[in-house]
């Protein structure tokens, strides 16, 4: 009996009498021979899923026609069945991958052809989307070898290189809307497909346009930090769409509103990516947030570029594939500032607290603070820890605890956005007026110094904040750059640590794009970000990527408030 998979295959091969002699036929036709070598492998190979191989060598050898209404069944069908294949070998590190990614945007520009409209484009492309993060777990949970993973890969490129598609590059369009394609060369078919041309389904990209999405607190205590987040990466966009954009494309900024808040993060991120359609995130504000962010952007792996945070939940050995830092970590401020207060400032390490937010930006400032104690060889059990909680500023509970400390404390590591900040100052500057304040540079310098000075000079005065970026009040060409931008675009805002923070990490950005090519896609673009070494911002410091570096710099500036609300270097050695 004829195994009815192989029928419906056939069924995908033969041409329909409706059609008989029409240009959209006559390309059919040609791909006849190409299917039938599809079925002869498929029936020859050994693996479970062997006819889902070569009815997607089938669909993709007759993408160029116009497919009848029943092939999206069939369409579905394999992308529950190819996905898993191949997102176990995305999970394997020995299978090369710009392999995987070939095979991707084949079946991407199938699902394209064959969809008849957005909805049915939709629900395929989230189908094979989650047939591929099923992949990824069965290797992660031993269901799927590494070894068993490749077979099956390999087989499924053998089927797509029998069929010898040809690029749909070639594939002109004729003026009656009527899809043909030119016949491929002779000779034995290449082992990868060939590049795709823009036009196939990339979620947030067109000939014109790159969408990004920010997910950012805009309403609440902390919304000038969305806001100047936005700011600096909107800056930089502007800065390059006025000089052509790039690759001939002009990136695009949308916003979320998310109030620092992690109960609202999940929808931001879901109107970015399925209402805006965004191609990637930058500049998301906060840890709390980034904790329900990041399984989201990673099941549907979107990039997640320069988040404004140092935590280590984007911090993973070895990282994860999508997320990508600029900026020092929490650890590596933290650590600068107790190396400072033990060795510069001679403090003992039982007079050194942390007052810290209550949740998970919190939790990693305070951690960094204890691996900064551990690394000096100091018992980190005995750190005093006093919180406050999330866009409050209640800090009663933290300073009558700090009031019952003996020995008392002399200095504070303050974990803390900026209004609680300022709020704890004020309530313990008097307290104890040798107190030594420091902030990691998350605290919104510009806001911090801004709430201290209308409370008078001396709240502000000698306050440490820690900076991620070089003093915005230098003459480097990267930061005058930057203010000439800022004024151009924003004239009515004053540079920030934060918005020079976004200014730098879009650059850095742009260059990743500038390289990747017009070309361009998630996979290829993450690709050549793995591969940035020694980018020269203008920082005072190169920037560089790597496969098991996903942290561009690892520079820490420290600067402290004068009594006029300014910011003066501060030497931490």
């Amino acid at each position: 009996m004829a195994d009815p998979q192989f029928a419906e295959l056939r069924q995908i091969c033969t041409p329909h009498p409706q059609f008989k002699n029409s240009p959209r036929e006559k390309v059919k036709i040609t791909t006849m021979n190409r299917c039938t070598s599809a079925i002869t492998h498929a029936r020859s190979s050994r693996w479970l899923a062997r006819w889902a191989t070569a009815i997607f060598s089938a669909l993709l050898t007759t993408a160029v026609c116009a497919a009848p209404a029943d092939d999206i069944n069939t369409a579905r069908d394999v992308a529950s069945r190819v996905g898993p294949v191949v997102g176990s070998a995305l999970a394997c590190p020995n299978i090369t991958p710009s392999h995987i990614q070939s095979v991707i945007v084949r079946f991407r520009a199938v699902i394209k052809f064959i969809s008849s409209n957005e909805a049915d484009r939709e629900n395929l492309t989230q189908l094979f989307e989650r047939s591929v993060t099923d992949g990824r777990t069965d290797v992660t949970t031993g269901k799927v070898t590494c070894e068993a993973a490749e077979r099956q890969f390999t087989d499924l490129e053998q089927a797509i290189s029998i069929s010898t598609v040809p690029a749909p590059s070639s594939v002109p369009s004729t003026p009656s809307n009527v899809t043909t394609a030119t016949a491929p060369a002779a000779g034995p078919a290449a082992p990868t497909a060939a590049p795709m041309p823009q036009a196939v389904a990339v979620r947030g990209i067109t000939d014109d346009e790159i969408r990004f999405g920010i997910a950012a607190p805009f309403s609440g205590t902390s919304r000038a930090l969305g806001h100047q987040m936005e700011i600096g990466v909107t800056t930089a966009f502007n800065r390059i769409n006025d000089a052509g954009g790039v690759n001939g494309r002009m990136l695009r900024l949308i916003s979320a509103d998310d109030g620092y808040e992690p109960t609202r993060t999940l929808a931001a991120m879901k109107q970015l990516y399925e209402k805006d359609q965004v191609f990637a995130n930058i500049g998301n504000v906060g840890t709390p947030t980034a904790v329900v962010a990041l399984p989201y952007v990673l099941e549907h792996r979107v990039l997640f570029f320069g988040a404004f945070t140092g935590a280590g939940i984007l911090r993973n050995t070895p990282p994860d594939r999508y997320v990508f830092n600029y900026r020092a970590s929490y650890e590596e401020e933290t650590d600068a500032v107790v190396r400072y207060l033990l060795k510069v400032r001679h403090l003992q390490p039982s007079q050194i607290a942390v007052f810290a937010q209550q949740d998970a930006y919190g939790d990693a400032g305070f951690a960094g603070v204890a691996k900064a104690f551990r690394s000096l060889g100091l018992n980190d059990a005995g750190i005093l820890r006093v919180n406050y909680k999330r866009n409050t500023i209640d800090v009663d509970d933290a300073i009558n605890t700090l009031r019952e400390q003996r020995p008392r404390i002399g200095a504070v590591v303050m974990v803390a956005a900026y209004r609680a900040a300022a709020k704890f100052i004020e309530k313990t500057r008097d307290l104890f007026p040798r107190m030594i304040y420091t902030n990691v540079s998350f605290v919104g310098s510009t806001e911090l110094a801004n709430e201290l000075m209308l409370l008078g000079p001396r709240f502000a005065n000698g306050v440490i904040v820690t900076q991620v970026v070089p003093a915005v009040g230098g003459y480097s060409s990267a930061v005058l750059e930057y203010k000439n931008a800022l004024a151009k675009y924003f004239p009515a805002e004053a540079p920030d640590y934060v918005s020079l923070e976004g200014y730098v990490t879009a650059n850095l950005l742009i260059e990743g794009l500038k390289r990747t090519g017009p070309q361009i896609n998630t996979e290829k673009l993450t690709d050549t970000l793995e591969n940035m070494r020694d980018v020269d911002l203008g920082l005072g410091t190169l920037l560089s990527f790597g496969r098991a570096e996903h942290q561009a710099s690892h520079k820490v500036w420290a600067t402290v408030i004068d009594d006029k609300g300014n910011f003066q270097h501060l030497d931490l050695e």
